[in-house]
């Protein structure tokens, strides 16, 4: 437990990751699926995909295969139902930054082995991301499909995390296709232990600010739930401008997370979301941060430049960041310099600590020390490690 680890928090720093992950088979979620659903599993076959002894969910992944300097082909881009994710055979583990492998199975069932990793790294709190699959199911006509699956996922994550609430947290994963469903959903687990915040789960051409969205947005802000978004690049919704990547994925990624984070941020401004739900904050795990001021200095400019296409809001759209109503998870690859520089222009209140866990671009077992040991956070002096670490998570998932 929490309490049982106080002592042995990361050099004297509590740490809370912000971005970590399950991929749980479809296998396990099929066991936790409600009863009444379970004669529709069958249903998903055509999407299920199977590597070794893994059965996976694959809507309709783009593999993204061109290879620079080669003359596209209509297959590198074309969507595959049950098809190979645009990662795999290329993510591999000479790619990836682990100094120890973590754990079997702790993207499936092994929370034990999990919490023996967190202690190992020196983590007090990881907040568990869903991966592809979740997203992907927008582009099943029949949500009551994709609603079927987050409910097993809610009910996987209950066990999951029920290993040491404390210590695990997770997301309820929110439908818009069906906003009475997902407003009935948050509801009922919105004070379970294990939830942090909530994912609203957009088809692809649903904007964030849609007026259809009200009523989630009323039951989260009721709640003080918080936002929490995570881009993904090769299955559905995608990302914006998807259709125009010229097709090679590690371009495609660079480009797909900060875009995808940076759209929601600037309709949850402009729609005047922050505004009209005082209490919602929104976040974004594995986006980057280097972008973030840019972006929200030229967004100011945008609006004020095309005079009249945005309502008023009541703040400028950096004073969201700076006031901790947007958080950004940063990437530790992005490095010293570039975390400062985010700093010295937002605040201490706009960054919180991640690692991707137990993904290859987590430097495991050594990410939250690596980031603690930055010599920038002497010149910083005050609380700024503290909140980077552990402090700006805290407020923001409703664990202060």
């Amino acid at each position: 437990m929490w309490q049982e680890r106080r002592g042995a928090m990361k050099k004297g720093y509590k740490v809370i990751d912000i971005d970590t992950h399950v991929n749980p088979s479809f296998d396990t979620l099929a066991k936790f699926a409600e009863p009444s659903f379970r004669p529709r599993l069958d249903e998903l076959n055509p999407y299920i995909r199977t590597v070794g002894n893994y059965n996976a969910i694959s809507v309709a992944s783009i593999p993204f295969d061109r290879f620079p300097g080669e003359a596209p082909k209509s297959e590198d881009a074309a969507a595959v139902v049950g098809g190979r994710g645009a990662l795999e055979g290329r993510v591999t583990k000479s790619s990836g930054h682990h100094r120890v492998d973590p754990q079997h199975g702790v993207s499936d069932e092994n929370a034990e082995g999990r919490l023996a990793d967190m202690d190992l790294e020196g983590r007090d709190v990881d907040v568990i991301i869903p991966g592809t699959w979740a997203t992907g199911l927008t582009a099943i006509d029949d949500v009551t499909l994709a609603e079927g699956m987050y409910s097993a996922y809610h009910r996987y994550m209950r066990e999951y995390c029920g290993t040491n609430p404390n210590r695990l947290k997770s997301l309820i994963l929110a439908p818009a296709a069906d906003i009475e469903w997902a407003v009935s959903e948050v509801k009922t687990l919105a004070n379970e232990s294990w939830v942090a915040a909530v994912a609203p789960i957009l088809p692809e051409g649903m904007p964030v600010d849609h007026p259809a969205l009200d009523p989630l947005w009323e039951v989260m802000n009721d709640a003080h739930l918080p936002l929490l978004h995570h881009s993904f690049t090769f299955e559905p919704p995608y990302f914006p401008g998807y259709r125009d990547m010229w097709d090679n994925v590690a371009v495609a990624r660079t480009a797909a997370h900060p875009w995808g984070a940076a759209r929601l941020l600037s309709y949850l401004i402009v729609g005047r979301i922050f505004d009209r739900f005082p209490n919602i904050n929104a976040g974004a795990a594995e986006v980057g941060h280097g972008w973030l001021p840019h972006w929200l200095i030229r967004l100011e400019e945008m609006c004020n430049y095309v005079s009249g296409t945005t309502p008023k809001t009541d703040y400028k759209p950096i004073e969201y960041a700076q006031m901790g109503r947007f958080r950004c998870g940063a990437e530790p690859f992005e490095g010293p310099a570039m975390t400062k520089a985010v700093i010295d222009l937002l605040g201490t209140d706009a960054l919180m600590h991640q690692s991707d866990y137990p993904h290859g671009e987590a430097h495991f077992p050594d990410t939250a020390e690596m980031v603690i040991d930055w010599p920038f956070w002497k010149e910083m002096g005050g609380d700024a490690l503290e909140k980077h670490m552990s402090g700006n998570a805290e407020k923001f998932l409703r664990l202060a």
